[in-house]
């Protein structure tokens, strides 16, 4: 009977590693969202990441991660690395490309395990609004196929970024734009003043 079931069960192993090795050596999720606010205002709060707390769920996953900000103060050269619980994890983002219509990000994972991916916000201007798609996509490892097997990643992430979406028009849409009277040297229209000091260190 022992026999039998070690059978059974190196039968089925080898068809789940079998099954894996035929899916995609790479992946991509993206999400869509409409967002009735100018692109640069809407990028403004994805090329700060000091602003990602007002609208990533990531931020939400452990309420005393560790944040350190360095490289430039926001767009391209600003970096974000993090470490928090089991599921906030560890790891580090920079900002690669900042152009008026699209940011992308090198997203690297640390913990709970390594992973090296981009991340991309990209603005289609729609009259007064805008389209926005967040993705993300890199090279699958064998691992991940074979989870791929059990958990929807796409489902996973792509729920995540229909949150992060979600808050990201609810701040870009918050308050009507209004002409700075502090004059040249001021904060953008219907943003927080930026943060004071230097980037680098924790917040």
């Amino acid at each position: 009977m022992f026999k039998i079931i070690l059978v059974a069960l190196t039968v089925v192993i080898a068809g789940i590693l079998t099954l894996a090795a035929t899916r995609p050596d790479s992946f991509r999720v993206e999400r869509s969202a409409q967002i009735s606010a100018p692109p640069e205002k809407i990028l403004s709060l994805v090329n700060d990441f000091h602003q990602w707390s007002a609208w990533s769920p990531y931020e939400k996953l452990d309420p005393a991660m560790k944040r350190t900000f360095a490289g430039a103060a926001a767009g391209k050269g600003a970096v974000y690395e993090w470490e928090g619980n089991s599921k906030a994890g560890q790891g580090r983002m920079q900002i690669i490309t900042a152009a008026p219509t699209q940011t992308a990000i090198q997203l690297d994972f640390i913990k709970p395990f390594r992973a090296h991916n981009i991340a991309a916000f990209t603005v289609q201007p729609l009259g007064d609004a805008a389209r926005v798609t967040w993705s993300m996509e890199g090279p699958s490892p064998f691992i991940a196929k074979v989870l791929g097997l059990f958990v929807n990643m796409d489902r996973m992430i792509g729920g995540d970024f229909e949150t992060g979406l979600a808050n990201l028009k609810a701040a870009a849409e918050k308050g009507a734009p209004q002409v700075s009277s502090e004059g040249p040297g001021g904060s953008p229209p219907g943003l927080p003043d930026a943060p004071q000091g230097s980037p680098q260190g924790s917040t």
